[in-house]
């Protein structure tokens, strides 16, 4: 396809959307905005856009696509203080963000200029951020969601989608409510529940300090997802009130349940409570990309003796394979240690298991 593409906010998401499109459509001119001067030479730099832009008036106006790839808030400041009046008859805007009933409804004055306006949210990520982790990709295999309203002819759904060809991600198209009480579900409230768990520690801390040290382990694995952005998780919340509010309720009337089987000591209720939800969560796809990033860890016992972690990461670097964490999860004296290595994608923590196997008899498991 031809034509200009401007894309707003130049960071992990927008950076990889620019790289996709680049790819596959080599013809279009990618042109790039972002308030932080530094991530914006750093793509131009990086060959991620062709061009940037001194103004968003400037982009808007030159532009057939539209990319916001903002935090929820700024997107729908953006939306709220864009010139109508300057934008081209027929462009498409659309944006990256968590929720979508208050943006898609923020947007609706574009259609006074003949624009449509196709809410989206690529649903994967990185644990590393910024321009400079940005990759074509990034959404490969993952679900990208759109959510177009009624007044959006169908065939500008589908040149959105071969705009976003490149990211090879598979198009789902939702309702704007339909979408946020999905990702309220998987994404927005487990959010919120691994911080109410950090909290708790905390707070139990504060009596005994036995517990930092002791959740070093499991507990700070299943809370993991509680060191998002802050900034950005309450903007997220408060965009997605609505359904956070009726989450809040269905969790308390559950755990109201679960409080009275073990009260009554009730076993079989208890018993079948983790049975059922064992065999859901058993049965979620393991290849698929999902609302939260997932976490491809491998998990090597090493002995304890100097130069052992560069060891095995020198192993892994004469194979390329990157390693986008790594931590010590226990040493002890005259026992092995634990390295917790985590990778990118499911493909390189295979790789990495049997260069491991190949140069060393460390035993290695899956976390």
């Amino acid at each position: 396809m031809e034509g200009n593409v401007f894309i707003v906010g130049l960071g992990l998401i927008g950076g990889s959307i620019a790289l996709a499109i680049k790819k596959a459509h080599p013809a279009a001119v990618v042109i790039g905005y972002d308030v932080n001067g530094h991530q914006l030479g750093l793509a131009r730099s990086l060959k991620m856009i062709d061009e940037t832009a001194r103004t968003l008036e400037d982009g808007f106006a030159a532009a057939d696509l539209i990319v916001l790839a903002t935090p929820v808030m700024q997107t729908e400041s953006i939306l709220a203080a864009m010139p109508i009046e300057q934008l081209k008859r027929g462009a498409i805007v659309t944006d990256v963000g968590s929720t979508k009933q208050r943006i898609v409804q923020g947007a609706r004055r574009l259609l006074e200029a003949g624009v449509a306006f196709i809410g989206g949210h690529p649903m994967a990520g990185s644990h590393k951020s910024g321009v400079a982790a940005a990759r074509a990709h990034l959404f490969e295999n993952a679900f990208y969601i759109l959510t177009p309203t009624d007044d959006v002819p169908l065939e500008r759904v589908e040149t959105l989608k071969q705009w976003l060809s490149g990211t090879k991600a598979q198009f789902v198209v939702l309702t704007p409510e339909e979408h946020d009480r999905i990702t309220g579900v998987i994404s927005h409230f487990p959010h919120l529940i691994a911080a109410s768990l950090v909290h708790q520690a905390r707070e139990y801390e504060s009596k005994n300090a036995l517990v930092s040290r002791l959740a070093a382990g499991g507990f700070r694995d299943i809370t993991r997802i509680a060191s998002s952005n802050p900034e950005m998780w309450r903007d997220i919340l408060i965009h997605n009130k609505r359904e956070m509010l009726a989450l809040f309720d269905r969790w308390m009337a559950e755990m109201e349940r679960l409080r009275s089987f073990v009260e009554e000591e009730n076993s079989i209720a208890i018993y079948h409570y983790f049975l059922e939800a064992k065999q859901f969560r058993d049965g979620l796809p393991a290849r698929t990309k999902g609302a939260i990033p997932s976490f491809y860890d491998l998990y090597v016992d090493v002995p304890d003796y100097p130069g052992v972690i560069s060891e095995v990461t020198g192993y892994l670097a004469q194979e390329n394979i990157s390693i986008t964490n790594i931590r010590i999860i226990e040493t002890r004296e005259e026992i092995y240690g634990v390295l917790r290595l985590s990778f990118q994608s499911e493909d390189d923590r295979a790789r990495a298991k049997a260069c491991l196997a190949k140069h060393t008899n460390y035993a290695t498991y899956e976390g």
